[in-house]
């Protein structure tokens, strides 16, 4: 391996593009080629890049004070958990972290603390095709036993049940669980929406049992899927909910939010981070939430969701349009990568997040001009690798 890349450990496949730039829903390499970004860093930047208002509060936080650690308070931290509580429906505390695997660290121990894990209630019960995160525990939180293989063993404490079967899952929950952890729509593990009737029976099993019910937003929150939260399509309410990714719309920040009689668990020195809520990070999440209130873009995904289905559903070897809101799954009858390989050659950026599905997550914020774009780029890659003519 050379160049710069030789010092990075080979965590990720090489690199085919490396990108210096971006503007709103548009990316720009080391040759100054651009591309349209329809995965936005894996809903990350929800709001498009280098959007000016993200920019601007970066600067000035970073002229002002970035770190002090956290036994001290500093601003805006509590600005922002308090705008969270809220669009939660209220009733809560949030404790900063800087990741979706941080934010997923902090609810397992919360339920842990919670439950009495001295008792014997620790037990974290989760869905096969789930993605939790990369740290220990996260991972085998995972529903994912190949990514377990390598790195056992595991800490004990986590149990997988079939996903969207309530019978399954009331069969795991015995005396020693302590929450249920599940996302609205399991992105990593192919973009599968829970249903309604599936996330209301969880909250009545956890209600019975006394079990917490988690549920995994990093990557569906934050107007992603057309709601705030995408569990609030279901009309339930968890006692705890994990968020990152779209929060600081590239800035590393996580939360992981609980119902204030759960949160009163944590006692000082139960859990703690040095980076997390500091006012760099905070900064940027204010920002954000302040333009995601501004642009509505819980409606702004729904729209663009709808527009997506209606652009590539029966298309020519495209076999089903699933997902909720802005975060979609492009089912082919042609190798996932494949398509993926010419998209890029054509200029626009997706994954393959199944062997035989692209996952879409646009910018919140992308013009029906540039979503028409990506329909159309799509529907011609997965044309041209069936017929064998691709390479763009």
């Amino acid at each position: 391996m050379t160049g710069s890349a030789g010092f990075l450990m080979p965590t990720y496949p090489p690199p085919p593009v490396t990108f210096v730039r971006g503007e709103g829903s548009w990316l720009f390499d080391d040759t100054g080629r651009r591309y349209l970004d329809l995965l936005s860093g894996l809903a990350v930047t929800s709001l498009g890049h280098a959007h000016p208002a993200v920019a601007d509060a970066l600067c000035s936080q970073a002229r002002t004070l970035l770190h002090t650690s956290n036994l001290f308070a500093t601003l805006p931290g509590p600005a922002v958990a308090g705008t969270l509580d809220r669009l939660l429906g209220g009733g809560g505390q949030v404790f900063f972290a800087n990741s979706g695997a941080e934010a997923n660290e902090c609810a397992i121990k919360l339920a842990r603390k919670f439950g009495g894990a001295a008792a014997g209630r620790y037990k974290v019960v989760s869905a096969y095709g789930s993605f939790h995160g990369r740290t220990l525990a996260t991972l085998h939180a995972t529903g994912q036993p190949a990514k377990h293989e390598a790195f056992q063993p595991l800490p004990e404490g986590f149990a997988h049940v079939a996903w969207d079967d309530l019978d399954a899952l009331d069969r795991a929950i015995d005396p020693s669980v302590a929450a249920v952890l599940l996302e609205p729509v399991q992105g990593e593990g192919g973009v599968n929406p829970a249903s309604a009737e599936y996330f209301r029976g969880v909250r009545e099993l956890c209600t019975e049992r006394g079990v917490l019910f988690v549920v995994d937003e990093v990557q569906t929150g934050l107007g992603r899927c057309g709601r705030w939260f995408a569990h609030q399509h279901f009309d339930v309410l968890p006692d705890v909910v994990t968020m990152a990714k779209a929060l600081g719309n590239g800035v590393p920040i996580g939360a992981c939010w609980a119902r204030s009689e759960v949160a009163a668990a944590f006692e000082p020195g139960d859990h703690a981070t040095t980076y997390g809520g500091q006012p760099l990070a905070t900064a940027a999440a204010r920002a954000v939430l302040a333009v995601m209130e501004a642009e509505d873009v819980p409606a702004r995904a729904l729209h663009i969701g709808a527009t997506l289905d209606a652009g590539l559903t029966a298309r020519p070897g495209i076999v089903e349009v699933r997902g909720l809101g802005a975060l979609v799954a492009v089912e082919v009858d042609a190798d996932a990568r494949s398509v993926t390989s010419e998209l890029l050659a054509r200029g626009i950026v997706a994954n393959a997040v199944t062997p035989s599905a692209l996952r879409l997550a646009p910018s919140l914020l992308i013009s029906d001009e540039d979503l028409a774009t990506g329909i159309e780029a799509v529907a011609s890659a997965v044309a041209a690798v069936r017929s064998g003519s691709g390479g763009a």
